[in-house]
């Protein structure tokens, strides 16, 4: 070769720009993982992302995001872990209480942030709030053991009520606790309860036929990933066979359901968002406390309220976050 075309090409080599001989970082890559569908979670993903660029990210400019859900169906989300897995993500956002176990038994390697209502220590997700150690760290929200106080609210709504029916999940991951909660309500009221089971949307309809022909009056919906993205079907069915109901959260009484009360779900989306971002920036999730939300929110729809002749007590509504009407 001759030495003007060797010097030719080093000089037309210096001439390019940097990009295109020097190779960018690679975009890190999120898994998110979620119980129910996605279409259903997406004020939930919103509050993820507003937590992300709390961090500096922002999906599609600095981080990619590949989403998996479970759609309801709780036996595919070991699948679904370990294919985000297999995918070598950056970091898991395990959301929704049934996800945590099955991304926790998928990757002892990769970071994993959590969402749950349940206890994540009792579950076994981690071994102490403040040192989680391990992969995982996340935020609670209050959640299963708000189940004895909604009792306690739907029978303030309506203390002249004898029959006070509960919707479980009879294959949700929180089964056992919601059953604690919901028992010692009895105790507290003084009235038996009566269960009723449903884990498949076919089933929503067919407890709420056997609801009304229990002449259940009053109805608390047990905690569950599943039934939270029933929200809106759940206040409709409420409706039509007229069962004036009590949920967790704000969405279940925006679409016509009676009342919610529960922690802030949407903040610890958030939070999570945060701890995401701050991994991918190095820091590692055992030095990240599972942060716990303590504060609950009380709406009433006061038009639901009409519907049903119930008078909303004043010492109720006044401790409400929001009337809706």
């Amino acid at each position: 070769m001759k030495r003007r075309e060797v010097w030719g090409g080093l000089s037309a080599a210096l001439l390019l720009p940097r990009a295109a001989w020097a190779q960018e970082p690679p975009v890190p890559v999120i898994g998110f993982l979620n119980g129910a569908a996605y279409a259903l979670s997406a004020h939930l993903v919103r509050s993820f992302h507003a937590g992300l660029g709390e961090a500096g990210f922002i999906e599609g400019r600095n981080v990619r995001i590949e989403y998996r859900s479970a759609e309801g169906q709780y036996a595919r989300l070991p699948a679904l872990a370990a294919d985000l897995v297999s995918l070598r993500v950056n970091v898991i956002a395990a959301t929704g209480t049934p996800t945590g176990l099955p991304a926790k038994a998928a990757t002892k390697s990769i970071p994993i942030v959590f969402v749950t209502g349940s206890d994540p220590v009792e579950q076994g997700l981690v071994v102490s709030l403040n040192r989680p150690e391990g992969n995982l760290t996340g935020a609670t929200t209050l959640a299963v053991d708000l189940g004895r106080k909604r009792v306690e609210l739907l029978n303030e709504m309506m203390p002249q009520a004898k029959r006070i029916g509960a919707l479980i999940n009879p294959t949700g991951p929180n089964l056992a606790a919601v059953m604690r909660d919901l028992r010692a309500a009895e105790q507290t009221i003084g009235k038996t309860m009566q269960f009723f089971k449903a884990s498949t949307e076919p089933e929503l309809e067919a407890a709420f036929a056997a609801i009304v022909e229990s002449r259940v009056e009053g109805l608390v919906i047990g905690t569950d990933t599943f039934f939270n993205s029933q929200s809106a079907r759940l206040a409709a069915l409420a409706l039509r066979y007229r069962v004036p109901a009590i949920y967790q959260y704000r969405e279940f009484v925006a679409a016509g359901g009676l009342m919610s009360y529960a922690g802030s779900i949407s903040d610890a989306y958030r939070v999570i968002g945060t701890y995401a971002g701050r991994i991918l920036k190095g820091e590692k999730p055992a030095l990240l406390p599972v942060q716990r939300s303590t504060k609950a929110e009380l709406f009433i729809n006061l038009k639901t309220a009409e519907t049903f002749d119930l008078r909303v007590p004043g010492s109720l509504a006044a401790r409400a976050d929001e009337l809706l009407e």
